[in-house]
Formats: structure tokens, sequence, C-alpha cells
């Protein structure tokens, strides 16, 4: 059977997923939705608890999903969304992976693209260095105008309450000096790099925290001329892609242009 792996974000965790967990294992494919070290736990307990939010760092995170799909009889699909469609690049570049989706994707190293409407998203964590420490919580209406803006205010609170978790504030400050630091940092890849498998970047044109500008520079920083690089924008979604209206349309065309780049029959049953 083949194997579909889904990589969470900042802010949420893998119950983010639920929705394409359920699609995808309906369509005939193991679907594997690692937590990050420690993130084990339901949402309630994160908010709870954030001890593990405070705790992980972006190293463990890859580490951890590298022994997840290292252990797999043979190479999935990868799909992240946020900062998990910055570690799917980073899967990619390492080796792991036939093809990879990025929704929405946090930025790897390099990328100095910053929108207004992401400076606003993340000031919540960056406006007091001393975040850099901490788990940081969003509040319901920075909630919504970061991940919910296409809902109503009944629905983005709905949301809220069902995946709504702190954020690690060390990881999220060490993203931003990334580009001003000497030498590979966390999420670095090699934009050269022959043989990373088939990228596909998918941007909702509403998103506020990564915008499609982000995305497109992202994917005009991959040079090789022997790897896949394309990039889909879909109107009026936010950055919950996962949980948005029409995220059945977004699921469908990620698992179909992935299916078909990594060479393995076509998808039934969606």
């Amino acid at each position: 059977m083949k194997t579909i792996v889904l990589v969470h974000g900042f802010w949420v965790t893998p119950r983010s997923w639920e929705h394409w967990i359920d699609r995808y294992q309906r369509a005939g494919y193991r679907v594997i939705a690692p937590a990050y070290p420690g993130f084990e736990v339901e949402v309630e307990a994160l908010n709870a608890d954030p001890t593990p939010v405070e705790d992980v760092t972006a190293p463990a995170i890859l580490a951890h999903l590298e022994s997840v799909v290292g252990a797999l009889d043979e190479p999935p699909i990868i799909i992240g969304h946020s900062a998990g469609g910055a570690f799917t690049q980073v899967l990619l570049d390492r080796g792991y992976g036939a093809a990879g989706v990025a929704l929405n994707s946090a930025p790897t190293e390099g990328v100095r693209v910053t929108p207004l409407s992401q400076v606003r998203s993340s000031f919540p964590v960056l406006k007091n260095p001393a975040h850099r420490h901490k788990a940081v919580s969003l509040t319901p209406d920075q909630w919504k105008y970061t991940f919910a803006n296409t809902f109503t205010d009944v629905e983005a609170l709905a949301l809220y309450r069902r995946y709504h978790v702190p954020a690690s504030g060390r990881i999220f400050w060490n993203s931003l000096l990334a580009n001003f630091e000497p030498g590979p940092q966390d999420v670095h890849v090699n934009y050269r790099n022959d043989h990373r498998a088939p990228l596909l970047f998918v941007s909702g044109r509403e998103d506020h925290l990564m915008p499609p500008a982000i995305q497109r520079s992202n994917a005009k920083h991959y040079k090789s001329p022997r790897t896949i690089t394309e990039v889909k924008v879909y109107d009026g979604m936010p950055h919950l892609l996962p949980a948005a209206r029409g995220w059945e349309q977004v699921a469908d065309h990620a698992l179909a242009w992935a299916v078909a780049r990594a060479g393995w029959p076509a998808a039934t049953g969606v």
C-alpha cells in the first residue's frame, strides 16, 4: 500500500489533517500524520501544559520526521502545511519522498519576502524577544486574522477551539534570524539539488501568514533545471487550507499532482 505523510505546521497538531486523513484513506492509501516530538497528546492537553511546545526544536522535528519517513518500505508522498511545508522541502532535499506538496508553506532559508500581512500575523510572537524562550498562543481574534480570515467569527472560534495550540517562539525567532547569521541554519536546503523529488507549492490567495508572494519567491529560489517545481494558487483560500471551504478540491489536486509526478498508479475513490 502506498503511503502519504502529512506534516502539520505551527499553532496546530496532526488533528488539523483529520479531513485529509479520512479522504486519502478512503482513496486506498496508508496515511501517517506524525506529531512533533512531545505533541502526541491531544490539543486540549497541549493548551493545558505547553511545556512540550517550549522544548521542541526544528532539528528535533526534522530528526523525528526523517525517522518516520526513513522507516517506510518505499518513499512516500509528503504533504506539509505552513511550517510543515518548510519541513517537507528539507525532507525532499535530503532525499526523502517520491514527491512533495507544500501548502501555504513557511519559507526555507534565503527567502526574504515579508508582506505586511505576514508582519501583522507574526507580531504576537515577534513583538517581544522574551517569546523566543516561550510557547506563544494566539487569541481568538489573532487566530481569525492569521488562520481563518475567510470564515465567520463563529466558524473561526470553533476552529480555534478545535485546532489551536501554542507555537514555539524559539523556532519562530530562529527562522527570522536565519537569513542574518552565517552558514546553513535549521531550515536550509540546496536550491541546486538535481536529485530532489518534484515539489508543488499550493497557496491560498487570502492567506495572511504565508501569502502567495512567499510561495512564488520560495519556488523561484530552486535553480536546478532537472527538478520539477510548480506553484498553484487558489482564490479565496486562507492560511488554514486543510479545513477551509473547498479543501476537497485542494486535497484532490495535491494528490493527483503528486501521484502523477511520483509515477504511482492513479488514485481511486476520491
